[in-house]
This record gives C-alpha cells, structure tokens and sequence, in this order.
C-alpha cells in the first residue's frame, strides 16, 4: 500500500521507516528542510537503536522517500498526521498548532475513499472536531494512537503490543484498511481493538497517567521511607509479587520525564478542566508534584554527602537523556539536577553516551565530558541519573576508587549494589533507601 506520514519527528520517521520495512511505499513529508536532507541521505536526526538500519534499507529498496512537498502525498491510501503536540508555553494545554497546520496542509491532496490516520496524542475531542474538514474531501478521519517507549520504538512499530484504531460512527471500512496496513502484526496474533475516536484518543493519555501515577506512588513511598527507616525497594519487591500490581514501574528515584509523561498527564488535566470534570483527574497534579520534588531530593543528598554545601566542589553527573538508550533530554530529570547542583555553585560535569551534543545545546553553561572516566576522575561526588548500563552495571566501586579520592555517591535512580558500594569504602546515597 502506499502511505503517506506526515511529520517526520521522533514519532513519523521511525513510523514511515518501519512501514517501508514491512513492504509499503512510504513518503515521509515534514517542513523542516534540514531533517528531510538528513533522512534522505540515511541519517537518523536522533538516537533510536534500530532505526538507521531500517532507514537505510528502506532508502535503498526504493520504498521509502523523503520531501518537504506535501503533494508528494497525493496517490496515498493511508495518511498517517504524526506531529508534535507540545505543552502551550502559557498553560498546561496541549499546542495543536502543528496537527492543525499537518491537516489543514494535507487537505487539498486528499482523494475520496482516503484514510487519515491520527497518530499524535491529542486532547479527546480533537478528531471529532477535525473529521468534517477530512470528510468534506471524500476522505476518513480515523485515530491510531502510538504506544513507543524511546530505545524501543522500532520493534514497538513493527512488533507493537497492541493496535487501536478509532473511527467516526458509520464508518465501516477504514478499520479494515488498517488491518491490512499492520497485517504482519495482526497475523502474529497482535490484539486489533476498534474503537470510537473518543475512546481512542483517550487510549493513550490514559496509559501514560496510569504509569506516572504508579511511577509517583513508589516515590512517594520513598517519602516516607525517608523518614521512617524502611527501605523502598524491598516494598516494592514485596508489593510488586501481587499479581494486581506488578513489579514494572516500581522503581523509585528522581522521577520521569521525556517528551510525552510530564506533559500528556498536564494536558489530560487541562483538557479534564474543560470538560467540567476536573475532580475526576486532580490527583494527576499532585503525581506532578511528587515527580519533581523527587528531583529536589537528589540535590538534597548530594549537599548531606558533602556535609552541608556543594559550593565550588567538583560533581561527576553520569547522564543527561531522561532514560537510557535515547538522546531525548526533553524535560529530563538527570540534566534538571544537573542544573540545580550548578545553580548552587558547584562545579558539575556531565557525561553521556548519546545526548552530550543535544545537552550542550540546552545547557552550555554546564561542563561536559564524553568519557565516564574523566568525569568521575577527581570528583568529590558522584550522582547516577540516568541508568545506562555502563553507569549501572559496568561501573565498580573499585574501578571509580581508583578514579577518585572522592567517595559520595548518590544513585539517583537505586540501580547500583548499595552493600558492594558501602564495603567499597564509598558513602553510598539512594532514593527512599536507609
């Protein structure tokens, strides 16, 4: 089938590469001139494993095509709109700007008997206020929310662990062109949920509260281990047994952040307040709240294990990407300690595998070191924020022994060895951890 993606970010380029690789002829279409040169020359503008090898394979076979025309989607079946939906600079409300100006560009190439598949998370009611535009073209609005974790997002695309497709009411063909378009992964037994759009759109931003919500329950029971002893990640390992509950997303530390958490559940509320039931989502402020205090937290630490003030002392921070195996720094957690430790006069230096270059360019005022070595050597604390593997598990006590007379360490995210660390000589910090 031929589709067309309009939006080549971080959710419409591995979407258009994974459709090529799946056999369409795809075109991704975006208007910013430099990304579609990049893509079309096979280079990823962002870390996501897995993606320049489909990119690349794509490009070659022919399948899949870049350009900043948008007539070039004239003649597809499938207009896929993946654009950004950011928070308003001025509220908490999502920015539709960009899905209105994706829509509004794509109408005049649209042909009857097309689907425009939503994949952007959206505030619930946009679809039924942007469907009668589509169908005054002859074309269908459907929703198809996207479920991507970064470092994940290609097998989520090509492998994904459930399909849900929203449509108008009376609509009874576009579901069934969707079907086709993820055939491989509908043949694999891949749970295919039709839904209205309402419902579909809800889909997503009802997940994603639902993980902040159990990612701030655990934190704020690191609150309270804090001040009563206990140790939050045996609680979690004992409450995560119950089957109701599960283990996943019980890891307590500085919080979450990214490009779609923080901001989905702030929008969700905004959109809950226009609807006239906020009450029905308040307790999605306060996981907010206990999200950020927790980054608080991590600086507080810090200045214990130096004895009271970080002024002028020498900081290793080891991360800046708000999770591992992603350059995302998008509201993240470890570069926002990062700043907070700087603010107070300390000399911080940050290091990252992947996301030093797009860091720098947020944060200059911080110093960055590309070798975890380097960072660490000399310094009179050492904080973990971001649990890529070589910080995590490649990282022993000996090893940054012999780095660095320094031995604080706050492990911002308690996904180091806590007794190999203490019986390393080190004074080992964690979140909610006596």
């Amino acid at each position: 089938m031929k589709l067309s993606v309009i939006g080549c970010g971080y959710l419409g380029a591995v979407h258009a590469a994974a459709m090529a690789s799946i056999g369409h002829e795809v075109v991704g279409i975006d208007v910013d001139a430099r990304k579609i040169d990049a893509l079309s020359r096979g280079e990823a503008p962002f870390y996501e494993p897995g993606l320049p090898e489909i990119l690349a394979e794509g490009l070659a076979s022919g399948r899949l095509t870049f350009t900043t025309d948008m007539s070039q989607a004239s003649g597809a079946k499938v207009h896929f709109v993946g654009v950004g939906t950011p928070q308003q600079k001025d509220g908490y409300a999502a920015d539709l700007t960009y899905v209105n100006a994706a829509v509004g560009g794509l109408l005049p190439y649209l042909s009857p008997g097309d689907v425009v598949a939503g994949k952007s998370t959206v505030p619930v009611g946009t679809a039924a206020e942007l469907s009668p535009r589509v169908a005054a073209t002859g074309a269908t609005l459907v929703w198809n929310p996207e479920f991507l974790r970064e470092g994940f997002a290609v097998k989520d695309t090509v492998d994904p662990d459930r399909l849900v497709v929203g449509v108008g009411p009376g609509d009874d063909t576009s579901a069934d062109i969707l079907r086709e378009v993820y055939a491989p992964a509908v043949a694999k037994g891949t749970p295919y949920l039709v839904t209205d759009l309402a419902t579909a759109e809800l889909v997503k931003v009802a997940a994603n509260a639902f993980l902040a919500t159990k990612i701030s329950f655990i934190n704020a029971m690191a609150e309270i281990a804090e001040v009563t002893g206990a140790d939050v990640t045996q609680l979690a390992d004992a409450i995560g047994h119950d089957v109701r509950i599960g283990r996943r997303f019980l890891g307590a530390g500085i919080g979450f952040g990214g490009g779609c958490l923080p901001k989905d559940i702030r929008a969700f509320s905004a959109r809950a307040e226009e609807l006239g039931r906020g009450e029905s989502v308040a307790f999605l402020r306060e996981v907010d709240e206990i999200n950020l205090r927790r980054r608080d937290r991590a600086v507080q630490l810090v200045i214990e294990g130096l004895g009271g003030s970080v002024f002028e002392k020498k900081i290793a921070v080891l991360g800046a990407a708000f999770k591992p195996h992603s350059d995302d720094i998008r509201d993240s957690p470890a570069l926002d300690v990062a700043v907070r430790l700087h603010g107070l006069g300390a000399n911080v230096v940050v290091t990252d595998p992947e996301a030093i270059d797009n860091a720098r360019r947020l944060h200059p005022q911080l110093t960055y070191e590309a070798s975890r070595d380097e960072a660490i050597r000399d310094a009179d604390a050492v904080v973990l924020v971001t649990e890529w593997d070589e910080y995590r598990r490649e990282l022993s006590p000996d090893h940054a022994s012999a780095l660095t007379p320094g031995r604080v360490i706050v492990d911002g995210r308690n996904g180091l060895d806590a007794a190999a660390w203490r019986n390393g000589g080190w004074d080992y910090y964690g979140m909610g951890r006596p």
